[in-house]
């Protein structure tokens, strides 16, 4: 069905529709991970879950994301490995193995492609990356992080690498990139806290003069550390346009386990869920699903795991849905808030783990 989620437009069914439409397609691949994940089934088996007893989304069972540290889950044998994208963990942390076949690697690029194009329309940008071009030496095995620069590589005219190989800014990379392209719009990768200590402190430290204010800047993670040190999105954005006129951001909620299935920001500040994916948040007492606007452990569901079973996880992060088929931004589905790491959670996700470095 999967060809039918391409070709609506990601943010247009409201909630009886998609919810019908994400059903069938999520019942599909728990059958198929079912049949071609050992471990999984026996998960399934323990639960007491069938496919035939689940009518809506909030029955379908979920896995903890942790599992993926702890197990290897796949659906496809050994051979057909193309990717084993990783989660990014500290030193003391064991990462996640995510275990992808080329179909499924390419996939999550259509999809992410498709996502970002509501938000910055279709047409392919030149893109200035706020990372070195070593994420990306090994394209067998990736973090999250190198994973997504990649995926956006579909949606790139050029891609240019604003950081040298020791982090630091290259002024005169940057510079040559905005003469070339600048009078146009072009997209900025980078994640949040790499945007803030190596662009943002790189420009005031040395007095350097960048105006980017043609840029939709696109960033994701890396927050953990920025509300360390106090700073808030406000204050992220209004640093951005001081210091290099940028005004036009879209950041976003997601993970290497369901990577591809990402929650962009609108204007309005909310994170919205696709066709292609539904949100829930659950009570810590039983897990029962919370109400609009109740604050719970969010759990993420999505079509675009096909080759492990990772299309239901329950996060380790807390937040609020605030609505449903009703955002000013005209988008259908549900937007939501995130409201932060479950206590004595581990830090996860790439930029908050580079940023724990600096500590």
């Amino acid at each position: 069905m999967i060809d039918d989620f391409n070709s609506i437009p990601p943010y247009s069914l409201a909630k009886a529709e998609k919810e019908a439409m994400l059903l069938k397609e999520i019942k599909e691949r728990i059958a198929f991970h079912r049949e071609n994940c050992k471990e999984y089934n026996n998960i399934l088996n323990t639960l007491n879950y069938s496919n035939e007893n689940c009518t809506q989304l909030s029955q379908v069972p979920f896995l903890p994301v942790r599992i993926f540290k702890e197990m290897s889950l796949k659906s496809i044998p050994d051979e057909q490995v193309f990717k084993i994208m990783t989660s990014s963990g500290t030193t003391t942390q064991v990462a996640s193995k995510i275990y992808l076949n080329k179909q499924n690697a390419l996939l999550q690029q259509k999809i992410l492609l498709h996502l970002l194009g509501d938000f910055v329309g279709k047409k392919r940008m030149p893109m200035l990356v706020i990372d070195t071009k070593e994420i990306i030496k090994n394209r067998k095995l990736f973090t999250s992080r190198g994973a997504t620069v990649m995926g956006l590589e579909f949606a790139a005219r050029n891609m240019v690498f604003a950081l040298d190989e020791n982090m630091r800014l290259d002024a005169d990379v940057v510079s040559d990139f905005l003469d070339k392209y600048g009078q146009n719009d072009f997209l900025i990768f980078g994640l949040t806290f790499m945007v803030w200590k190596h662009l943002y402190d790189a420009i005031e430290e040395r007095n350097l003069s960048f105006d980017l204010s043609n840029g939709y800047l696109l960033t994701g993670g890396g927050w953990k550390k920025l509300v360390e040190q106090a700073v808030s999105s406000e204050e992220f954005k209004q640093r951005g346009k001081k210091l290099c006129n940028l005004n036009r951001y879209v950041d976003h909620y997601g993970m290497a386990e369901q990577s591809g299935s990402i929650f962009p920001e609108c204007p309005c500040g909310h994170l919205h869920a696709s066709i292609y994916s539904d949100v829930i948040t659950r009570r810590f007492e039983d897990f029962s699903p919370c109400e609009i606007g109740e604050p719970g452990i969010i759990q993420v569901i999505s079509v675009v795991p096909h080759s492990y079973p990772g299309n239901s996880l329950l996060t380790e992060d807390m937040g609020v849905i605030l609505g449903e088929d009703d955002c000013p931004c005209g988008r259908k589905g549900k937007y939501i808030k995130i409201l932060g790491r479950i206590k004595s959670a581990e830090i996860r996700g790439c930029s908050d783990t580079y940023a724990s470095k600096f500590s």
